[in-house]
């Protein structure tokens, strides 16, 4: 019987491990989900970093507390069964019982607590900017605005590639016909408001989602240190077309963004105006 449960195990074992395995090594994408993704993109920015560092404190602290409770669960169901303790106790009251149940769970509170807060601190506070660019959403693309006291000075819409369109490489849903392109290593600053419905731009890469709201200047920033091409969507449930409102943000050196720059002013239209200043949404 012992081998028979053995053999068991082991081919448990065995199963369980070929299920998990592609998962596992599929877990975690470069700027665009995996099939079988069973964890967040790999982080290619320092807020991105430090959230999957907290992420993962979290998950930590979650699974023994998970643990610990099973484990009360079944001392319980083993020693305090009709048959193990015919006689019960009456007793109504333990307060060392009660100061720990009560103690322990702030202190766990107060562990995950601090690095939130210096996380949220970090998300909230940007730094001084290299690139300011304003993000405007619509029902259902995305429009991008250049300033030109920056080498800009122009505007251009970014729409879905459908898929009989698709070419090389790119990815079904996800691929634009226009990207947003920055410079790697520099931090830009993401100015983010709608022209209709409440919109969310979102890049899980950069750890960045910030609504994107009528009438309103919401601002976040992101510095990214690698180059590559990297894939987000819109996150607020925003009408019949939401799954249709892809982002695509292209990281290059500066030497290729001082180009890109160059021929972007002759590839799309000068911003009315001066186009040149945005307000700061901290004022």
């Amino acid at each position: 019987m012992t081998d028979r449960l053995r053999r068991g195990a082991a081919a448990l074992a065995a199963f369980v491990a070929s299920a998990v395995a592609p998962g596992i090594a599929l877990a975690a994408g470069t700027g665009q989900p995996e099939p079988w993704q069973i964890g967040m993109q790999v982080p290619v920015t320092p807020i991105a970093r430090e959230l999957h560092a907290f992420h993962t404190e979290v998950m930590w602290i979650i699974t023994v507390i998970t643990i610990f409770v099973l484990a009360l669960l079944v001392i319980v169901v083993v020693r305090f069964n009709e048959k193990s303790n015919p006689t019960p106790s009456k007793t109504s009251h333990n307060t060392a019982i009660e100061i720990a149940w009560t103690i322990l769970p702030v202190l766990i509170l107060v562990v995950i607590a601090i690095p939130s807060f210096r996380l949220l601190r970090n998300q909230l506070i940007i730094p001084k900017a290299d690139l300011t660019i304003k993000t405007i959403g619509h029902a259902w693309y995305w429009e991008y605005e250049y300033p030109a006291d920056q080498g800009g000075g122009f505007k251009f819409d970014a729409n879905l590639i459908e898929d009989k369109d698709l070419k090389g490489d790119q990815i079904r849903l996800l691929a634009t016909d226009n990207d947003v392109v920055v410079p790697v290593n520099k931090v830009v600053r993401v100015q983010v408001t709608s022209a209709d419905v409440l919109h969310s731009f979102a890049m899980p890469s950069f750890a960045l989602k910030m609504d994107a709201v009528p009438g309103r200047l919401n601002e976040t920033w992101f510095k990214a240190e690698r180059e590559g091409t990297y894939h987000g969507q819109c996150s607020e449930l925003c009408g019949q077309r939401h799954a249709f409102m892809p982002i695509t943000i292209r990281v290059v050196s500066e030497e290729a963004y001082a180009a890109w720059l160059r021929e972007a002013k002759t590839k799309y239209a000068s911003t009315a105006g001066d186009g040149a200043r945005y307000a700061d949404a901290t004022r």
